[in-house]
């Protein structure tokens, strides 16, 4: 089995780490602060990171990337040319550097190996900043944001850290009039739709207070993950309170990772009588995009909003 989350730290002590996969290991349990953005693409610059001030003497031209979500952010805003090494989860876009180093269980030295001016992830695993740290290597630490605006934040940054800042602008521009124009396109409802997010077949979810709960929270819609009362932003649901729940839409993130897809969950005990199986509003997502915070997040706020709008409004 193999899980698509936005945070693993939440997942670790419940699920195998050889289950885990397609987005970077996190340590901190609560929403990281944004990075600063910064204005200037001058060198050398002092970047305001979650791991403190980073300091870059010169454009750097060869950065490694150890998060998929960042390397999306670099490749979109015109870094891809500096870029010479990416992480075994980075798929996208086509073409990029891929290697076998590990965002998981990363090595310091195979890291160093690729002679990075700048490395860039999500996570701290095993103390991995302070080990870049110790080699000089100057470390970006930008984890999954808890929103829209922290997403913007960090391609703000990676433009300014690797001399892009104004293609880092257009891009932070182009993906707010696409959420501002997918939003408009939403019914009003006298009564909010309710929706079961799965990240795999054993009932892992998400409330509402992660990041991709946040874009359902921007549409209009209830997480029935909230009403769980668990102490975790991952729950495990079972069975009887995703039936009970009787959710109007159920969105899928484990069609690659795990098979699943409408056919599968109406086949499950009991499903059929859910309102999203009986109407046919189970969507099949993307594993890749539904666990990432890049550029590709407005693809999948619009499946969002399309799946609402197959809903009549009352």
């Amino acid at each position: 089995m193999r899980v698509r989350v936005w945070s693993f730290a939440v997942l670790a002590a419940v699920v195998p780490a050889a289950a885990l996969g397609g987005c970077s290991s996190s340590k901190a349990v609560k929403a990281t602060p944004s990075p600063s953005p910064v204005a200037s693409a001058t060198f050398p610059a002092t970047l305001q990171a979650t791991n403190g001030p980073v300091t870059l003497p010169a454009r750097p031209s060869r950065i490694v990337s150890l998060s998929a979500s960042l390397t999306e952010d670099l490749f979109a805003i015109g870094a891809g040319p500096q870029v010479v090494a990416v992480d075994d989860q980075s798929n996208y876009p086509t073409g990029v550097p891929k290697t076998s180093l590990s965002g998981f269980t990363p090595n310091v030295e195979a890291i160093a190996g690729y002679r990075p001016d700048l490395v860039v992830v999500s996570d701290d695993v095993k103390g991995l900043v302070g080990q870049l740290k110790a080699l000089s290597i100057p470390t970006l630490l930008d984890p999954a944001p808890s929103n829209l605006d922290g997403s913007y934040a960090e391609i703000t940054q990676l433009g300014a850290a690797s001399g892009h800042t104004s293609e880092a602008a257009g891009l932070v521009q182009t993906m707010k009039g696409k959420v501002t124009g997918l939003l408009a396109k939403l019914p009003k409802r006298a009564k909010p739709l309710t929706y079961y997010y799965e990240l795999d077949q054993t009932l892992f979810t998400v409330t509402s207070h992660t990041f991709v709960g946040n874009l359902f929270t921007a549409a209009g819609m209830v997480d029935i993950a909230d009403r769980a009362g668990s102490s975790t932003d991952y729950p495990q649901l079972n069975a009887e309170t995703l039936l009970s729940n009787n959710p109007d839409l159920i969105f899928l993130a484990d069609t690659k990772c795990c098979g699943q897809s409408a056919a599968t969950v109406s086949a499950r005990p009991g499903y059929s009588t859910i309102a999203a199986v009986k109407n046919g509003r189970v969507v099949a997502l993307d594993d890749d995009i539904a666990s990432r915070w890049g550029p590709r997040v407005t693809d999948l706020l619009s499946k969002i909003v399309d799946a609402d709008r197959s809903v009549p409004a009352s």
